[in-house]
């Protein structure tokens, strides 16, 4: 809770507000870090040795309760109920136009599919969707372990059609995209094959 209401905290700092040990922070610290809650940053403020600072990673923030699930379905219904279902279908696309052009900005510097698909794995880890590459025989496959946006694509899977679609757009010229798991339909995760053109045509 210390680490939730202020930005960093000092080892120091977390002992005396929980009425233990440095030593006992230290290991509770390290179990955090090692599950991926928590974080070190160095502060360099003042004069002296910069400072080993602590605080919580974004899987750590979202150990707390939180409503934004709840929220964005209640909006996509009151969407609905508005402007209706084409109201819905627009939102989605406009969404997924600009999500579109944030990802070709990102993935510019990268030439091969590999390097395109590795980075836009990272780039999908990095909004909460644990993305990964495996290959499997001349196809790479794009992995996703957690959807962060399962319950707006619960109450709308045009949200999931959007997805595929910017996959395929940002792989044009480079591989064929399709879905082959889906968290929606029963599967585990979500996961995508990417089959090689270049491969596809030898």
């Amino acid at each position: 809770m210390r680490l939730k209401t202020h930005a960093s905290c000092s080892t120091a700092t977390l002992a005396q507000a929980l009425g233990t040990t440095t030593e006992a922070v230290r290991q509770q610290i390290a179990k955090l870090v090692e599950q991926g809650l928590v974080e070190g940053v160095v502060s360099r403020a003042g004069v002296g040795r910069p400072k080993q600072l602590w605080q919580l990673t974004a899987a750590g923030h979202a150990r707390f309760p939180d409503t934004h699930a709840q929220l964005t379905v209640q909006l996509i219904k009151s969407i609905s109920e508005v402007f209706g279902q084409d109201g819905v279908a627009r939102m989605i696309e406009h969404r997924g136009v600009q999500q579109l052009a944030d990802y070709r900005a990102q993935l510019a510097p990268t030439r091969s599919l590999a390097e395109r698909v590795e980075r836009l794995a990272e780039i999908r880890t990095a909004e909460g969707y644990m993305a990964r590459v495996e290959r499997d025989g001349p196809d790479f496959l794009l992995i996703e372990d957690h959807c962060p946006i399962c319950a707006a694509a619960t109450a709308c899977q045009g949200f999931c059609a959007s997805e595929l679609e910017q996959f395929q757009a940002l792989m044009q010229g480079l591989a064929h995209v399709s879905r082959e798991e889906h968290v929606l339909r029963e599967g585990r995760r979500c996961a995508y094959r990417l089959r090689s053109i270049e491969k596809s045509r030898q």
